[in-house]
């Protein structure tokens, strides 16, 4: 069950993290999806989006994932991140990236990313794996 829909989230993230990538389309029971609309600084020769762009993005995606589950919480951390990136990502189309949680505990959180070019929605262009450090919970219950 999510605690946050995604404009809670859009505001809460205005407030701690303004400089984040992207908007979110949707939230739901362990998953978020956004759209980054690539502009100028996203982009390498080819015009192609970076990797960088492409990491960042992902790891937002993967924290409003978490933010629906647990509620507003500034100091869930990225612990680590893994990027594969499959095929070039044209810099003439958005991105989506679709953010499953694949475990949700008290103090960690790990899950996966896939993000599309929004001109060909089957075959990803990176697929990304990372886990967050949650902060202490006092109540020690799991955050769901």
């Amino acid at each position: 069950m999510t605690v946050m829909t995604a404009e809670q989230i859009e505001h809460f993230l205005d407030e701690v993290f303004p400089q984040r990538m992207g908007r979110i389309e949707s939230v739901g029971e362990m998953r978020a999806t956004m759209r980054l609309t690539v502009g100028y600084e996203h982009l390498r020769p080819g015009p192609r989006v970076s990797g960088p762009t492409m990491m960042g993005f992902a790891d937002v995606a993967l924290y409003v994932a978490i933010l629906a589950q647990i509620g507003p919480e500034a100091m869930a951390v990225t612990s680590d991140l893994n990027c594969h990136f499959l095929r070039a990502a044209s810099g003439e189309h958005d991105i989506v990236a679709h953010a499953k949680l694949i475990k949700l505990g008290r103090r960690l959180a790990v899950g996966e990313v896939q993000i599309f070019s929004a001109s060909d929605d089957t075959k990803p262009v990176a697929h990304i794996t990372a886990s967050y450090a949650l902060p202490d919970n006092p109540t020690g219950q799991p955050p769901r």
